[in-house]
């Protein structure tokens, strides 16, 4: 029966051979005309161009972790150099996922553009096949990388000790050094997320602020030098950098469910592997039922509505994953199961499952609906437009504010549910649950940043108004699941980063977090504060790096004449290299907060406080984190994508007051302005947030070993027993003792 655990690399193989078909399938498609070709060349090159120096700086990081790791693996026994093998791995595997989603994404613009020319239903085939292609590729990797791991290290410390007790030392530290592949997948992620960020919206800024506003072109007009720049952005940022991102989380993810599945007491089901088996064979499935949910994304005609198109997908891939969900549980896992002193069932197991699938689905639901175009908080913004740009910046950051009640609400209700039928594993379960059908919810996210590129090219190449109409109407739909998919990213860092949380308090050896204690109570607000510095540093390096790019477009402008006429280029390199230079600059600092403040914390107090361990204290520090990152998160993201659809109202043409406004008009240029301030929030900050609250668990999680309190480790109940009755045969031994000295 324990056979089944190759099941798991194998669904990935699965997952990755359908997404070479379909990026098999985009590359024969037609590429348009020669200028369109030009310009998805110049787009293609820069995207790389930035790729390959963010690549050459993240080597130097990996190799230094990697070095520390191994030396910090032969410290403690319950820990091991191999760790280091463990994240380069994940290191390697991240990056590749953002690679993936780059090469398709600029293959995939440029044909879309060219079936924009026949039609809408063409158009969204190619352009979500390509956003389909990372999906499949991100999920695949992972479920491969985390299953193919699991055996290896499975064989190497467990088959091969002998052991036959799955919540025993070997296992602990098979599942320990696991983590070093999360460790390096989030590091990854993180620095891909927040360098591409800052490269996407110096560029998106600097063009809006002198093309749009000083200029008066339009957006994606050839004539500005920044244009390429900008649509670079598009995939090294929402692509590459979202795909990097939803593989850590789905990697964290799966890991935080092992880690304390490896707690659980229960019957020999699956040589008692079956609590740890389940969260990757849930993806896998997931993986699965994504891949069906995509078919089902048309549209017939013109006519045909693609949000509609894409929730079908969506809705699909959930309910396949809930229905299949069922027997798989009841099979696998024994009849009652215990951790941490909460029995619970299969069946508790199961309605986890499910409750994570709803939270999901309804935090797309509520992110869209603050998000959408034709929505009240859209439209409110819209309206606030009217009388200047002071009272859009006002109404957007309401929205925002608003936005992050309903999803708390809902969030917290998921987390009490799935603990109240399978205490701290249900809520780690509800978490795969809802990563499960990952692969669909990226491919719904990246086939926006692959419209809109579709959309700057055909406006750069001056084709027909009916081809951007086309254009135009997949990208207002892929805002809008941009949006959701950040909603989505952020609800499950929340509950995969307080099933970390719970793995880091059992391999500290710390039993609860003390607020009483002054040392903890002062983490707490420490840990509150760094999201907002973390979000500080990124929106300032975007507006330090669109001040370059800003002059940088004035000064072509004004030195090269006849960009105007049409009768020079632009020297787009410029504007690509300014991009890529503030990017990889600007990452580093916001990374290293990430990274190092769990490790001073955990280090640097160790011993300090007589009356509370550095463990506490950094268990204090990581519930500020999560809690003050999360709200962070929901209201940058849903300000953001409000702001971008209250400036594509205008495109369309809306009534104020009686009034038909579109483009050009006052109250469009106060949505531009708004838009420019939710640029860094939705695209740079907002979805860093995820990344942020994870990584910092996932840290603290590696060096728990190193500051527990008496050992530490993870303990199964029936140890508990064992420690506490020879505590008990001590205690009498000892006071035996004293009777006997005493008649003597």
């Amino acid at each position: 029966m324990e056979q089944i655990i190759y099941a798991v690399p194998v669904l990935g193989l699965i997952g990755l051979g359908v997404m070479a078909a379909k990026s098999a399938w985009v590359s024969k498609q037609e590429t348009g005309d020669a200028t369109m070709n030009e310009l998805a060349d110049h787009i293609a090159k820069g995207a790389m161009a930035f790729l390959k120096a963010e690549w050459k700086v993240l080597t130097y990081f990996a190799i230094i972790a990697g070095i520390l790791l191994a030396f910090s693996g032969t410290m403690v026994e319950n820990s091991h150099p191999i760790i280091a093998l463990a994240f380069l791995i994940g290191a390697v595997f991240s990056a590749v996922a953002g690679y993936i989603g780059m090469n398709i994404a600029t293959k995939a613009n440029v044909r879309t553009t060219q079936a924009a020319r026949t039609s809408l239903s063409k158009a969204l085939d190619v352009s979500f096949t390509g956003g389909t292609v990372m999906g499949l590729g991100v999920a695949g990797l992972a479920v491969l990388g985390v299953g193919s791991l699991f055996i290896v290290f499975y064989q190497m410390f467990f088959v091969s000790a002998g052991a036959t007790d799955v919540t025993g030392m070997e296992m602990s530290t098979a599942i320990e050094v696991l983590a070093g592949f999360s460790l390096g997948a989030e590091s990854i992620a993180l620095f891909a997320r927040v360098g591409g960020g800052i490269y996407t919206k110096a560029a998106d800024v600097g063009a809006d602020l002198v093309g749009k506003v000083e200029a008066g072109i339009p957006e994606d007009d050839v004539r500005n030098p920044a244009t390429i720049a900008d649509n670079v952005g598009d995939n090294v940022g929402d692509v590459a950098g979202m795909g990097a991102d939803l593989f850590g989380s789905y990697v964290a993810t799966i890991l935080a469910t092992m880690v304390l599945g490896q707690e659980i007491k229960s019957a020999d089901n699956f040589g008692g592997l079956a609590p740890i088996l389940l969260p990757m064979l849930i993806a896998g499935m997931g993986l699965i039922f994504s891949i069906i949910g995509t078919m089902f994304v048309k549209v017939k005609d013109e006519n045909g509505d693609v949000q509609q198109a894409l929730n079908l997908g969506n809705w699909s891939s959930i309910v396949l994953t809930a229905v299949a969900s069922y027997p798989l549980v009841m099979w696998m896992l024994p009849e009652t199961m215990v951790l941490r002193g909460f029995e619970f069932t299969p069946m508790d197991v199961f309605i986890s499952i499910f409750v994570g699938l709803v939270v999901g689905a309804l935090m797309s639901i509520i992110t869209e609906y603050y998000t959408a175009m034709g929505k009240g908080p859209v439209n409110s913004i819209v309206q606030q437009s009217s009388t200047g740009h002071a009272t859009n910046i006002i109404g957007g950051l309401a929205v925002g504010m608003k936005s992050t009640v309903m999803p708390t609400i809902v969030l917290a209700a998921g987390i009490i549910a799935s603990y109240s039928f399978a205490g701290l594993y249900g809520v780690s379960i509800a978490a795969a649950g809802m990563m499960a059908t990952t692969a669909m919810q990226l491919a719904i996210d990246a086939f926006g940043p692959i419209a809109d590129n579709a959309g700057g090219i055909a406006e750069m190449s001056g084709l027909p108004e009916e081809v951007r109409g086309r254009t135009d109407v997949l990208d207002a739909v892929g805002n809008t699941t941009a949006a959701t998919g950040k909603g989505f990213a952020i609800a499950s860092a929340a509950l995969t980063a307080l099933a970390l949380f719970a793995a880091f308090v059992g391999m500290a050896g710390i039993d609860s977090i003390d607020l009483y204690k002054a040392p903890v109570l002062s983490a707490l607000f420490v840990g509150a504060m760094i999201p907002f510095i973390f979000s500080a540093l990124a929106i300032a390096a975007v507006g330090t790096a669109a001040m370059d790019m800003v002059q940088e477009v004035r000064r072509q402008f004004k030195e090269i004449p006849g960009i105007m006429e049409y009768k020079a280029k632009p020297e787009y390199e410029k504007c690509v290299e300014i991009s890529t230079q503030a990017s990889i600059r600007e990452m580093i600092v916001p990374g290293l907060i990430a990274l190092l403040v769990p490790i001073v914390v955990g280090f640097g107090l160790n011993g300090v406080f007589e009356s509370v361990s550095s463990a506490e204290i950094l268990g204090g520090l990581l519930a500020g984190v999560t809690v003050s990152g999360v709200l962070m998160g929901m209201f940058q993201n849903n300000a953001g994508g409000a702001w971008d659809n209250a400036k594509k109202s205008f495109e369309k043409g809306v009534e104020i007051n009686g009034k038909m406004e579109y483009k050009g008009s006052e109250p469009h240029k106060a949505s531009v302005t708004g838009d420019t301030v939710g640029d860094p929030f939705k695209d740079t900050s907002g979805p860093s947030m995820n990344i942020l609250i994870k990584l910092m668990s996932i840290v603290s999680l590696v060096i728990a070993p190193h500051i527990a309190v008496d050992g530490g480790g993870h303990h199964s109940d029936a140890e508990l027993l064992k420690e506490q009755d020879s505590k008990k045969i001590e205690i009498k031994a000892e006071k035996a003792d004293d009777v006997i000295s005493e008649l003597r």
